[in-house]
């Protein structure tokens, strides 16, 4: 596929990732080499209590869309959370973290743009890490309770 024909995920498309946490996966929707690089989107389901890391990403803003579940999400220095229709943008090098504060599996779509820091991501299969920390990402701790 490229950027420049377009094309359409069809609901309950893209490939699949399951993580090595148990209960948490990755729906990739839109991949970087889709999309000459433009976006990268991929929709994630997380068990209560998951958290990323306090980090940044040099090269990529960041969204988040609340789907299901609750969030809390650490922007800089401000704390807000959430439930579904929730949207948060984090800026390139400003560090973030969120976590799925509620006492349910979550569901969340995240999206990159430039697609470069969802390449950890895109990666799942080779490498396995356990968490999606990006590449490129600075960790502090999740600075969320």
């Amino acid at each position: 596929m490229t950027a420049t024909r377009g094309f359409v995920v069809p609901a309950g498309g893209g490939k699949r990732l399951d993580s090595p946490t148990p209960g948490r996966s990755f729906s990739l929707k839109l991949l970087g080499h889709e999309t000459d690089e433009s976006i990268m989107m991929f929709e994630e389901t997380l068990p209560a209590g998951t958290a990323s890391l306090f980090h940044l990403h040099h090269d990529s803003d960041e969204v988040a869309w609340v789907l299901s579940g609750e969030f809390a999400f650490k922007i800089g220095d401000e704390v807000t959370a959430g439930g579904p229709g929730t949207c948060a943008f984090m800026p390139r090098n400003l560090p973030h973290a969120w976590k799925d504060s509620g006492s349910e599996t979550a569901r969340v779509l995240f999206l990159y743009t430039p697609a470069a820091a969802g390449g950890l991501v895109e990666a799942l299969p080779e490498r396995r890490p356990k968490d999606a920390t990006p590449r490129g990402a600075t960790a502090r701790g999740s600075g969320l309770v």
